[in-house]
């Protein structure tokens, strides 16, 4: 895939939105950013000047959604005589699941993040419209839910986690970001429950918000209404999005001139708001600024969605007996129930690697699939790799860490393949969140493994930016459908 490809995708996207600025300073833009550069580099100069390895075997990727489709592209590219086969029963999973947040915002549309699987298969790799049932690791093969068994000499597992709903009382289903969902609507995206975590429930959160607003407008009583947000004691797809959403809101809330009206509650299960320390401290400085409360180690456990009640299990430490070895006190965990009252409330679901990997011998104890996190090679079978959300990695469910697995991956996979005895590549852990502050502001959180700022440009990471604003909502989208997907980016 050509950059002139990605530059005119951006285009489209800044001329759907008339007043935001001109294709001359939209190229500026490009120019500009550092990451819209790397992109656009590398899909300019793609892997052409390496020779492509005459190593040979059947490989199978597990998941066609954006880690396995560019893991497959990628090694098109660096394979003489690839034998790829591609497992994914979703017809849409290659879609934009970053979109999410801007589909709830009212900034796009959910046809914006709709594409078609098959558009993106590479040429010459085989797309198996199916599901897999059951791993067999021990015997390279794998069985799908059709019935069909197909063997493998490699394996990529790229198969992203779900969306489990059910794990909360009184809630139901445990879903994907793009499928089937009507379990989970049952009481999701409506009477004042939403989320931004699948695509139907980021159209509801927008019109969710709307019925804030339109509620707060007509509220005339002396306490304010109150909109709560959630975020779960289990590892999530992309960490900032429970506070995106709540970014959002408020500015649709100053927008309408309702925000005196809505109290907005920020209910985390941990107890920072970043691991990164600067963007935790350049958080806590927004929240105050906005009038955001929070309440840390608060975890969303059961909900009526009746009477409007949300049940958190609120932990904390106390002070036990005294040590006299060491001098010191010991601290016992403590915990309780705590019921808050909602107009509205933001629900970020526990997410977890389905059963079928999580539980089958590929899986882990935790669920994920264990990697050595450097290499992405499974740490019982050799050849096996993982990447994208199902990884048991210590941080990284993001496309922007996807983007950095993918080659690695490739690197090391075909290094097996050529049965070399050292792995070549190695993911230092780096991931990027833009983080979505206002309608019109981003601070573009990039970092790695070092929990330390990991900046692309010159330019203090712990601000809101215009700059990153454009490349979020006009950029990151082309980049990332026909730059990755392309396995060229």
């Amino acid at each position: 895939m050509k950059s002139n490809k990605i530059i005119e995708e951006v285009l489209r996207e800044i001329e759907k939105h008339e007043g935001v600025m001109s294709r001359r300073d939209a190229m500026k833009f490009l120019a500009a950013s550092p990451v819209a550069a790397s992109v656009l580099a590398g899909a300019a100069t793609a892997t052409e000047a390496k020779a492509a390895s005459t190593a040979t075997g059947k490989i199978l990727i597990v998941g066609g959604g954006l880690a396995g489709i560019s893991t497959a592209a990628k090694l098109t590219h660096m394979l003489s005589n690839p034998d790829i086969t591609v497992i994914e029963p979703n017809p849409k999973s290659v879609s934009y699941q970053p979109g999410q947040t801007l589909i709830a915002g009212g900034v796009w549309q959910k046809s914006d993040i709709e594409y078609k699987t098959e558009d993106f298969v590479p040429k010459g790799v085989k797309l198996v419209k199916d599901s897999v049932v059951s791993f067999d690791p021990k015997n390279n093969k794998v069985m799908t839910a059709s019935g069909t068994e197909i063997s493998y000499d490699y394996m990529i597992v790229a198969t992203g986690l779900t969306l489990n709903f059910g794990a909360i009382k009184g809630l139901e289903g445990e879903i994907t970001s793009m499928g089937d969902n009507e379990i989970v609507r049952k009481k999701v995206g409506k009477n004042g429950v939403y989320s931004i975590y699948f695509a139907d429930g980021a159209v509801d959160t927008y019109k969710g918000i709307q019925e804030l607003i339109a509620q707060a407008k007509a509220h005339t009583g002396p306490e304010k209404l109150q909109a709560i947000f959630t975020d779960p004691d289990t590892a999530i797809k992309c960490g900032g999005a429970p506070k995106k959403i709540m970014y959002l809101t408020h500015a649709r809330l100053v927008e309408a001139g309702v925000r005196n009206k809505v109290e907005l509650i920020f209910c985390p299960s941990g107890d920072k708001m970043f691991g990164v320390p600067e963007y935790h401290t350049a958080i806590l400085e927004q929240f105050k600024q906005r009038d955001f409360k929070w309440e840390y180690k608060t975890n969303l456990v059961e909900i009526d969605t009746d009477k409007k009640i949300a049940t958190f299990e609120k932990k904390w430490l106390e002070k036990g007996e005294y040590d006299e070895d060491l001098k010191e006190y010991t601290m016992v965990s403590m915990s309780k129930k705590v019921e808050k009252k909602y107009d509205f409330i933001h629900i970020t679901p526990p997410q977890k690697a389905s059963d079928i990997v999580g539980k089958s011998p590929i899986g882990s104890s935790k669920g994920w699939v264990p990697v050595v996190k450097e290499t992405l090679q499974h740490v019982n079978y050799k050849n096996v790799f993982c990447l994208g959300d199902v990884a048991a990695l210590p941080m990284g469910k993001t496309g922007g860490s996807a983007r950095k697995q993918y080659g690695v991956l490739a690197d090391n996979l075909i290094a097996v393949m050529e049965k070399k005895d050292k792995l070549p590549s190695a993911y230092d852990g780096y991931t990027v969140c833009p983080l979505i502050t206002s309608i019109g502001t981003v601070m573009l959180a990039e970092f790695n493994w070092t929990a330390k700022p990991t900046p692309s440009f010159p330019l203090d990471p712990t601000q809101e930016r215009w700059i990153w604003w454009l490349l979020k909502v006009y950029a990151l989208k082309p980049m990332t459908i026909y730059g990755m997907l392309s396995g060229r980016a």
